[in-house]
């Protein structure tokens, strides 16, 4: 007993370091976010107790289900394009190809990118009136969106620079997943005369399910949470067709100091959050294939 009381000692003071962070800026202000939800409070006076009245407010609202609605569009738009262009640059950087390693340290680059950085990079490149892809657009004689300043576009916009930006993280994920795979395997399939298509459609992508189950549960979850791609290339614009949850949490603090109101909103996001993924969790039984 006297052993254990020495190894929990030791195993507290080694832990102290990431514990009481953690404990102090991320535990303890989601504690105090639940009681903010029941809360009317302007971030400047005393907050007074309303009980579920924000909660019924925001189910009741038009507003609550528009911003829902523009995150589920973004995440619906996000997640094909990140997870067909990171399994391709995975599959394509899996070959032996002269320096691979190099390609793979560029395409990996934009994750560890600022989100401020991309976003404006991406804003430029998708300028209206002098940006690149609307030149190119226009050389070979197709129509040029107004992109981020046309509400019809802006959510394309978001996606773009969002999925580009998160291709090398899917990519790094499947690499490993594809390298897990082994070779006996992809040579008898080679040797029963399988084609290159039916090899990766019956060998290639059942193996990589665990990988795909990773990806899919991380991206939908960066999805719902997406805000400052969306924030810096609408260029402090908050409404129309692009205004999703977590902007309009922080429009409600900040903005119209209405504190309780955006805790209340952002337990409705992780509730939405946590059902998705527990749903997730319980299908992944039927299509995930682990060795």
């Amino acid at each position: 007993m006297k052993n254990r009381r020495s190894q929990a000692a030791w195993a507290a003071l080694f832990l102290a370091p990431s514990a009481i962070p953690l404990a102090l800026f991320t535990l303890w202000p989601m504690v105090s976010s639940i009681r903010i939800s029941f809360e009317r409070w302007n971030l400047i006076s005393a907050p007074v107790f309303v009980g579920p009245a924000n909660y019924v407010k925001l189910l009741t609202s038009p507003l609550t289900a528009e911003v829902f609605g523009h995150t589920l569009a973004y995440v619906l738009g996000y997640l094909p394009l990140v997870y067909v262009g990171g399994l391709a640059l995975a599959l394509a950087l899996n070959a032996k190809l002269p320096a691979r390693a190099f390609f793979r340290a560029i395409y990996f680059l934009p994750v560890v990118t600022s989100w401020v950085v991309v976003a404006l990079v991406w804003k430029w490149l998708l300028n209206p009136s002098n940006g690149i892809v609307n030149a190119l657009l226009g050389a070979v004689g197709l129509p040029q969106p107004g992109w981020w300043t046309d509400p019809n576009w802006a959510m394309a916009s978001v996606v773009l620079a969002s999925a580009w930006k998160d291709l090398g993280f899917v990519m790094v994920i499947l690499l490993a997943g594809l390298q897990a795979i082994p070779g006996d395997v992809l040579e008898a399939a080679r040797i029963d005369g399988a084609s290159t298509w039916r090899t990766f459609r019956h060998v290639t992508l059942p193996m990589l399910t665990p990988s795909t189950f990773f990806v899919v549960v991380i991206s939908l979850i960066k999805g719902f949470q997406g805000f400052d791609q969306v924030d810096v290339m609408k260029g402090g614009g908050r409404q129309g067709s692009s205004q999703v949850a977590v902007e309009q949490i922080y429009d409600l603090t900040f903005r119209y100091g209405r504190a309780g109101e955006a805790a209340a909103l952002s337990w409705l996001l992780f509730g939405v959050i946590l059902i998705i993924t527990a749903i997730q969790l319980w299908g992944q039984r039927k299509w995930v294939h682990y060795a």
